[in-house]
């Protein structure tokens, strides 16, 4: 008899007190239609909230569940390394517990892994709880970074997956930067892969962790870790200024034979603070590629576990 296959499902848990019952009873009815055997991991990214009384409960109604307590709070990419460095199953989904990664998917997603695929990434149609300028800033930040990337990422695709022991082993031993991104991570990867598209609904409850701000930080280190193209900038704006700097030489030098008078004091301003200014952008893309060195030199540890909660018998 072939042996049925075990599926961890790894949730990221940062402050959800009011939304974690209602995931906690929709998880269980999607996952026990499911023909396999089944891992929750639980990942309690330093909450300060009541979420982890809350979890620990949740190991007492069910011996399939284990919770994590970071030591303090790593960020949603550090708390799914976490999980998947924990995860013992033949596939492992990813997923927040906010309810916008509806759980009604998951058979989908389990289905295409029978199927033999393994990984299987989410791409978002739409998102019910993002704003405009949010939804604006998503579009652009996947259209720079597909210019300037030598990989062409999949468009909306989100930190909702799965991926099979072996891309998660990979992941748990091989992928250990500091600056992260996940979900390009295993569009990197290769090996068999397809992806299902779904609605995010609306939050169930609380309220986003990602500011905008946070956002557009996130976006710009994840631009830098996937490219050097911004790195190539000074070369290029550097030519460009060469011709330009020719070009009036040769200019100054007719006039002067022509004996014109040339009134340069305008554009000679204009000109060294537009070029000071090109120059400490420039300055700031070297500083951030070198910040990426000191931190991966450093070697630090991407996340720190408190303690380990698991199921017991009174």
């Amino acid at each position: 008899m072939k042996k049925r296959p075990t599926i961890s499902i790894v949730i990221s848990v940062y402050n959800e007190e009011s939304v974690l019952e209602l995931f906690w009873q929709e998880i269980l009815k999607k996952v026990k239609k499911i023909k396999c055997h089944y891992e929750l991991i639980f990942v309690n990214d330093g909450s300060t909230d009541q979420s982890k009384s809350i979890l620990e409960s949740f190991t007492q109604k069910n011996p399939n569940v284990s919770i994590l307590h970071l030591s303090r709070n790593y960020g949603h990419e550090a708390a799914m390394i976490a999980g998947i460095d924990y995860s013992k199953g033949d596939a492992v989904i990813c997923m927040d517990a906010d309810l916008q990664h509806p759980p009604a998917v998951i058979k989908s997603m389990f289905d295409k892994f029978i199927d033999g695929f393994e990984i299987i990434t989410m791409i978002r149609t739409d998102n019910q709880g993002s704003n405009l300028l949010n939804k604006i800033a998503s579009k652009l930040f996947y259209r720079i970074i597909n210019k300037i990337s030598p990989v062409n990422f999949q468009i909306n695709a989100s930190d909702f997956f799965l991926v099979s022991r072996r891309v998660a082993d990979i992941l748990k031993n091989e992928f250990r930067e500091r600056i992260r991104f996940l979900r390009g991570f295993i569009q990197i990867i290769g090996f068999r892969a397809t992806s299902i598209e779904y609605i995010a609904p609306s939050r169930a409850g609380g309220k986003s962790k990602y500011s905008f701000f946070k956002l557009v930080m996130f976006s710009l280190a994840t631009m830098a870790s996937f490219s050097q193209v911004p790195l190539h900038l000074g070369i290029v704006i550097g030519v460009i200024f060469g011709i330009v700097s020719v070009i009036l030489g040769v200019y100054s030098i007719i006039m002067k034979l022509m004996n014109e008078v040339i009134s340069g004091y305008t554009t000679i301003v204009v000109a060294t603070t537009f070029l000071f200014g090109v120059q400490f952008f420039l300055i700031g893309i070297i500083g951030q590629y070198i910040g990426f060195i000191f931190s991966e030199n450093k070697k630090r540890p991407i996340y720190l576990v408190d303690c380990i909660t698991r199921f017991s018998k009174k």
